[in-house]
């Protein structure tokens, strides 16, 4: 499994997120139906937006990425994104560039230009635009385009290898046409191939880059091999905020580090992009942040108050009501993440057997091993949309003070228990009561 990863000449916004959150999806289902999945995630250290901050900030290219590398990184766990196998990046595999490019001349679909840049033709291969449904009539033979990123109704040939220019400064690396470095769209099929081989299985990305990026990495891959270069391809829609697209004149553009500054979490904001099918637009508002927060907060007292049966002991095996809806639910949830990760029912299959667990809870109905099969299917759940509670565990001292206000509040000793509230808080944590009990929960 390849997919596009970060171009690190900022911090990843939240639009970008939206797409890594759909990979990580992806990966753990498929991993959870008993795939081995290897996943190669490469970093773009090098293209016309590093090279232009790099020379604006006047470090080198190096320094000037490292930053929103290590950021991105950060920020991936922030999400709790499982981490790839592979994340090249493309300064260490120019070795590898230069001679597709070497591949694609002696196949006769590419050609060098007087400047030393290098073009490939797409006259020479006839399969172009079969992923984006470019017409042949729209190919404008004989056109070229230079620049890494293009956003045209009519394809021209394509760059490999951009020769030299004082614009670039430092940044230059030896090729048999002259100094100069690879093109954008050059850089995924060499990562992707020496990690993956010559086919790879599935290929992800958002549908911006459907044209021309993918459909350049058919063609440059293809040409080369003689073999398909992808057998199932992804593409996840974009984001909006508030029901337009995310632009800084708007005031509507946030990284992740932005809504973390706001108060909202990781989990909270990784829930948010995972709830709508990854080939839907997601419209990110603030609203549905809170209902985010509530949706969560929902699970989680419906976790510790099973817990707290299945700590309790006793009862025998399941009942039989109990152990219908667990496999219904489980039953729900399988066929909707195996019909294109839809995300929808399957939400909807765990929240629903949430609410039949707790009008069984307020009931006094459940044993121990019928809280135990629930938080099986929630630990089912969590393995693929990690939305487990916080590592946050309160200290021993805080729990007891919250059970001890839990007892004062049943006593009517309402001094008492706004005492040991005030003592809680003052240790950093706020204690909420619950049908289920007292729950504490760090600040």
């Amino acid at each position: 499994m390849y997919t596009c990863g970060p171009t690190v000449y900022n911090y990843a916004h939240i639009g970008n997120f939206r797409a890594m959150v759909a990979y990580d999806l992806v990966k753990r289902w498929l991993r959870a139906r008993g795939f081995a999945v290897t996943h190669v995630m490469n970093i773009t250290d090098v293209d016309d937006k590093t090279i232009n901050g790099a020379r604006q900030a006047g470090v080198t290219l190096a320094e000037y990425t490292e930053p929103f590398i290590k950021g991105f990184f950060e920020d991936c766990a922030t999400l709790r994104m499982e981490r790839a196998e592979h994340y090249p990046r493309a300064t260490e595999h120019i070795v590898g560039m230069v001679g597709l490019v070497q591949r694609l001349i002696e196949k006769g679909v590419a050609y060098a230009a007087q400047d030393g840049s290098v073009y490939f033709s797409i006259e020479k291969y006839p399969g172009y635009g079969r992923l984006s449904h470019i017409e042949a009539r729209e190919l404008q033979h004989g056109a070229r385009v230079a620049s890494d990123e293009y956003d045209k109704d009519h394809a021209a040939d394509f760059v490999l290898w951009k020769a030299w220019t004082e614009d670039d400064g430092e940044v230059r690396w030896d090729s048999p046409w002259g100094p100069g470095r690879p093109g954008w769209h050059l850089e995924c099929s060499v990562m992707a191939q020496q990690y993956l081989g010559e086919t790879i299985d599935i290929h992800m990305g958002g549908e911006d880059l459907v044209f021309p990026h993918h459909e350049n990495e058919i063609a440059q891959s293809e040409a080369a091999t003689g073999k398909p270069f992808v057998r199932y391809w992804l593409h996840n829609a974009h984001l909006l905020v508030d029901g337009r697209k995310m632009s800084k004149s708007l005031g509507n553009f946030y990284t992740l580090r932005d809504l973390l500054a706001k108060g909202y979490s990781g989990r909270e904001i990784r829930y948010v992009l995972l709830s709508v099918h990854y080939r839907q637009p997601l419209n990110f508002t603030f609203e549905g942040l809170h209902a985010a927060r509530n949706a969560l907060q929902r699970l989680d007292d419906t976790r510790a108050a099973l817990e707290r049966v299945v700590a309790a002991g006793g009862g025998g095996a399941v009942c039989s009501e109990v152990a219908a809806a667990v496999a219904g639910a489980r039953a729900a949830w399988t066929e909707a993440l195996d019909d294109d990760l839809n995300i929808s029912p399957a939400l909807a299959a765990l929240f629903e057997l949430v609410h039949m667990a707790n009008k069984w809870l307020t009931a006094g109905s459940l044993s121990a091993a019928d809280a135990a099969a629930l938080l099986a299917f929630m630990d089912e759940t969590n393995r693929v949309l990690a939305l487990e509670p916080e590592a946050d565990v309160a200290p021993p001292d805080v729990v007891r003070m919250a059970e001890e206000r839990a007892q004062a509040r049943r006593e009517k000793n309402w001094a008492r228990a706004d005492e040991l509230r005030a003592a809680i808080t003052a240790r950093g944590f706020a204690v909420e009561d619950t049908p289920h009990g007292p729950r504490v929960k760090r600040l």
